[in-house]
């Protein structure tokens, strides 16, 4: 009896995941694994690292091959998955990241934040502000021979560029209360952000919006992603997910100098990353936001097939983006 009660389904999150009476999360995408290597077709190493003992918090390192004075932009990476799939280590973003270090020149440091449900929101932003202050104390080699602390940049697909965006805004919060200084509980960050890169940006909301409105169905499926994630009354109108409502952090307080937002043309998420650079742009804040948009594509298509046209035109406007000053 209690083994079949223990097979009963009690959260089922199409396509991610389901969760069993007895606690088992299964996940049914993004639990792939590809081990850190050198990738003999960008010449990039790459490698695990841990961030912190006490929460087993790591990040895998990629390094383009640079001569061994050469200082690199240092891009913090957050991957997608709704919160709740897929991992550093991912065969999808272990290739896409290959391909973006490559184009970038860039050091690229890929967190391996905490997952919803064993590790409900806001965890995922705990983790990711943690590896941010961990950067300009950390003892990796590559980290203290490459990185160059002048040029770093916050950068993420879907949920990760969720993360992104609420990094660059604590980060502005502390450098108003504090001028020329970035401190948290006592801790320096250490260096300012010279820009953001948020592709395919994964904002929500109760109310439907633009392509929403066309797929009800769809919307509804969504909204259950992110309540099944973060349990809070506000639902969809929560600020995490929400940068629009009453209430979010004004975007004018974004502690970076640049932000490119990239769209696709198929996305449902779409009209929601326009929205965000319109609201940004007409904002007091003093930086400069650009957007980047893909025809026919649909959404994270360039974790998908990094090796495609549209894929590589993308991932090199990233590049253009790290490397513009």
């Amino acid at each position: 009896m209690e083994a079949t009660k223990s097979k009963i389904v009690v959260h089922d999150v199409p396509p991610y995941l389901r969760v069993y009476h007895d606690g088992t999360v299964e996940r049914l995408l993004g639990t792939g694994f590809a081990p850190a290597s050198l990738d003999p077709s960008t010449s990039v190493s790459s490698k695990d690292i841990l961030l912190h003992p006490e929460t087993s918090l790591s990040a895998r390192l990629y390094l383009p091959t640079p001569s061994p004075s050469t200082k690199l932009p240092l891009v913090l990476y957050f991957h997608g998955g709704a919160f709740c799939i897929s991992s550093s280590a991912d065969p999808l973003y272990h290739s896409m990241l290959n391909s973006l270090a490559r184009r970038a020149q860039a050091l690229l440091v890929s967190v391996d934040y905490r997952l919803a449900p064993e590790h409900p929101l806001p965890a995922a932003y705990h983790d990711s502000w943690s590896a941010l202050l961990s950067l300009s104390s950390s003892p990796d080699p590559w980290i203290a021979q490459h990185a160059d602390f002048d040029r770093v940049f916050l950068a993420g697909d879907s949920a990760g560029a969720n993360i992104a965006h609420h990094l660059a805004i604590r980060v502005g919060d502390l450098n108003v209360l504090i001028p020329g200084q970035y401190l948290s509980a006592g801790r320096e960050v250490g260096f300012g952000i010279r820009g953001a890169l948020m592709v395919q940006p994964y904002f929500w909301g109760e109310e439907a919006m633009g392509p929403e409105r066309e797929n009800p169905v769809f919307k509804a499926v969504v909204d259950g992603w992110w309540r099944f994630v973060c349990p809070s009354e506000k639902g969809c109108d929560d600020p995490m997910i929400n940068p629009f409502v009453d209430g979010a952090p004004g975007m004018e307080g974004s502690g970076c100098g640049r932000v490119l937002v990239c769209v696709a043309g198929n996305d449902i998420l779409r009209e929601r990353g326009k929205l965000y650079y319109k609201v940004l742009s007409e904002s007091k804040w003093e930086g400069k936001a650009e957007l980047f948009e893909t025809e026919g594509e649909d959404h994270v298509f360039h974790i998908i097939d990094p090796t495609s046209q549209n894929s590589r035109d993308l991932l090199q406007r990233c590049a253009d983006f790290i490397n513009q000053g």
